[in-house]
């Protein structure tokens, strides 16, 4: 059963179920669903632009780091004066970094658009500042549920906008292919407009904790630091996954088809694993959730890696992945809501999700690196297994109960 949730802690006249789950369902998928296509890009750019996949990695790394370290910002300034004007910037970012990207024409130039401002882009319109709507607007009882439907959203996203990106780039080039993205990206605006939310009572503030008092509130509980060190090994393993495994099909003879179709399995599969996860934080504990997930991701990349590698392999495998992809991205930040309280979702879903981002950075650019001096990806999948583990033991402890205030006044 969830637990009780304090009067002051439920949405003052929210906006309607409907468009809260419609809008940020919408504008995750246009923002998830762009960047999950990124991998395709790998090789037509370093080819043409004669540079070395640590290059492209590096420019990856950068703007998944770049994401983490900008989302407690958009999150902080999404709690303190909505979401609607953190997604405004962020889809104007995000048109105008696709269009820089396309006109890069040195590592540099790519990882600052690639890189920095993409990455600025995606803290300001992905799931630290959804999921902070969600949890303001939406009753706690259903919480979970509408993270879930949310994620769902991207997954979609990743389904549909991977095969219309391999498309662009096979009738219209890598750089016309970014542009029409790009232009696509401005769609978040009239629907950030939508999503603009009611004032909340000043009674309702008065009773809650200062942002310096909740930071020091949440990094100094247990649960959330394990938290953080669970999401860390979820965006090594994603990400490393998503930019790489198409380049890794290709140099064992496969070709790009299996890849494009692998990533479109993965984003449809996990339409279905990241509701399911929702819902089932409604019903079960979210820690034994977590664990489970990072157990069978590392189980699968083993027999991944054992199997003869086929297009049939790789289609079992992303199928199993993107049942496992990103519904981690529910149950975590549900219990961050559950533990904390809704007045700085969006901020302390920031700081995990920076964790999550260090962890993607270091994913994808160790896969540059060692595949650069190596000649192959084998140490970065077996690290990604053994992380797998790591992060299924440290999220059973976890304590899922909300955190106790007896200091807190209502002055």
């Amino acid at each position: 059963m969830p637990p009780m949730i304090a009067e002051a802690e439920r949405p003052s006249a929210p906006m309607s179920l409907q468009r809260v789950l419609w809008c940020g369902a919408a504008v995750v998928t246009l923002s998830m669903g762009i960047r999950h296509g990124f991998g395709l890009w790998l090789q037509p750019i370093t080819l043409e632009r004669g540079w070395t996949r640590e290059t492209f990695a590096f420019a990856m790394a950068v703007q998944n780091l770049a994401w983490g370290v900008a989302g407690p910002l958009a999150g902080m300034v999404a709690d303190r004066f909505g979401a609607m004007r953190v997604l405004l910037a962020g889809g104007l970012l995000y048109a105008a970094g696709l269009a820089l990207m396309a006109l890069a024409s040195t590592g540099a130039g790519f990882a600052a658009s690639a890189g920095v401002v993409l990455g600025v882009a995606q803290a300001g319109t992905t799931y630290a500042v959804i999921y902070g709507v969600i949890a303001r607007q939406v009753d706690p009882a259903r919480r979970s549920w509408a993270m879930g439907v949310t994620a769902a959203a991207g997954s979609f996203g990743q389904f549909v906008m991977v095969p219309v990106s391999s498309a662009l780039i096979g009738t219209l080039g890598w750089q016309a292919a970014l542009f029409v993205l790009g232009a696509a990206a401005l769609l978040i605006l009239p629907l950030a407009r939508l999503l603009r939310e009611p004032p909340a009572p000043a009674a309702r503030h008065a009773q809650h904790q200062s942002i310096g008092a909740a930071l020091r509130e949440a990094f100094g509980w247990r649960s959330f630091q394990l938290l953080m060190a669970g999401y860390f090994v979820c965006g090594f393993q994603v990400v490393f996954i998503g930019v790489h495994m198409p380049s890794y099909l290709k140099d064992h003879g496969l070709s790009p088809q299996v890849a494009t179709v692998a990533l479109m399995l993965i984003g449809l599969f996990n339409v279905f694993g990241t509701y399911a996860a929702g819902s089932l934080g409604q019903r079960l504990a979210k820690r034994h959730i977590l664990a489970a997930i990072y157990l069978l991701r590392s189980l699968a990349i083993v027999i991944f890696l054992w199997a003869p590698l086929t297009p049939a392999s790789v289609y079992v495998f992303s199928a199993a992945m993107g049942l496992l992809w990103l519904s981690t991205v529910p149950p975590t930040n549900a219990v961050v809501a559950q533990i904390f309280g809704v007045q700085y979702m969006s901020m302390l879903g920031g700081f995990v999700f920076l964790s999550h981002q260090v962890g993607s950075f270091m994913g994808v650019w160790l896969g540059g690196v060692l595949y650069d001096r190596t000649g192959s990806y084998d140490v970065v999948w077996w690290i990604a297994v053994a992380l797998g583990v790591f992060a299924a033991i440290v999220n059973l402890p976890v304590r899922e109960t909300p955190i106790p205030r007896p200091a807190l006044r209502a002055a």
